[in-house]
């Protein structure tokens, strides 16, 4: 990776010294795979859903707003839901005005929320990319400030903290996996760890961005298909991260859609967590076998958003 990346460890831990007092620091639920059905094998998971705003994305809205200038007009975001519901939140709690902008795929939970904490919603779209465009339409106009999800500099920085908090928690892991969209999380987390851990990716079949971007050795644009599309579909991996993920990142693996359902549901029957398609991706790959630890190997997996009304009271 080239010397020349603006996320760095050093800058992450500043971030992260800034961001404290707005986030939490998430849990680590010790498991063992017999629970699922599965061989015994220990595991260790992540709980980062249980972050502010329902995922992790809290971290990177943090990130962006105490570190940039906010215009009157407020800030500006484009999202499949829980970036968006991130940058109301952070939003909200710093008096900042907001507009999100969602496509249509985006699940009633994660609109809810993002009204709930006081943004304007608006819907432009059937996919990431349109609400995108509609969102830098709203920025051209109105001189608000852009927090893209991905492709910018404070929000891998502010994503990075997790890298930070997941190696203070877990300091004898040799693997984490974690699930791939646009890349900001695993390319923050990447270049915390830069190669201490090994880091898996894992994504949808459907929506193959950090996997068609390796082989291709340049983010190409992938199908934006699934059952996690609104939170793992983005058209490319951010150019940002890019060169992050070729250092640090060991390989890709691609789960299906039946993968991704059978976590959600395995998890929530075994050790009652809640977790979102996206946010269920990575533990998916352990549970269907697409990753197979060696004996004895120490793995943690991230499971990253929460947002959904899969459960139902």
């Amino acid at each position: 990776m080239s010397a020349e990346t603006p996320i760095t460890p050093e800058r992450i831990s500043r971030t992260e010294a800034l961001i404290r007092p707005h986030i939490r620091r998430t849990p680590v639920l010790p498991v063992d795979m017999v629970d699922f059905g599965r061989a015994a094998f220990p595991v260790r998971l992540k709980l980062e859903c249980l972050q502010h705003s329902g995922s992790f994305k809290a971290r990177g809205a943090f990130s962006n707003l105490l570190q940039r200038d906010i215009p009157k007009a407020g800030v500006v975001a484009a999202s499949g839901g829980n970036h968006g519901a991130a940058v109301a939140y952070a939003a909200m709690r710093l008096g900042v005005p907001a507009t999100i902008f969602v496509p249509s795929v985006s699940p009633k939970a994660k609109t809810d929320r993002i009204r709930g904490y006081g943004a304007e919603l608006v819907i432009a779209g059937d996919r990431y990319a349109d609400a995108l465009a509609a969102s830098e339409a709203h920025v051209a106009r109105t001189g608000a400030l852009s927090v893209h999800a991905f492709e910018q500099v404070e929000t891998l920085l502010g994503q990075g903290t997790l890298g930070l908090e997941i190696e203070q928690d877990l300091p004898d892991i040799d693997t984490l996996l974690v699930a791939v969209g646009g890349g900001g999380l695993i390319g923050g987390v990447a270049a915390w760890l830069a190669g201490r851990i090994r880091i898996v990716a894992v994504e949808p079949e459907g929506s193959p961005t950090l996997h068609n971007a390796f082989a291709a050795g340049e983010p190409v644009d992938a199908p934006t298909e699934g059952v996690a599309a609104d939170s793992l579909a983005p058209k490319r991996v951010g150019s940002l991260m890019f060169p992050i993920a070729q250092s640090y990142i060991e390989r890709s693996i691609l789960v299906s859609d039946d993968d991704i359902v059978a976590s959600q549901k395995a998890l929530w029957d075994a050790v009652r967590v809640v977790a979102e398609p996206g946010g269920a991706a990575a533990f998916g790959a352990m549970l269907s076998g697409k990753y197979q630890p060696a004996p004895g190997e120490r793995v943690a997996v991230l499971v990253c958003g929460a947002n959904t009304t899969a459960v139902q009271f």
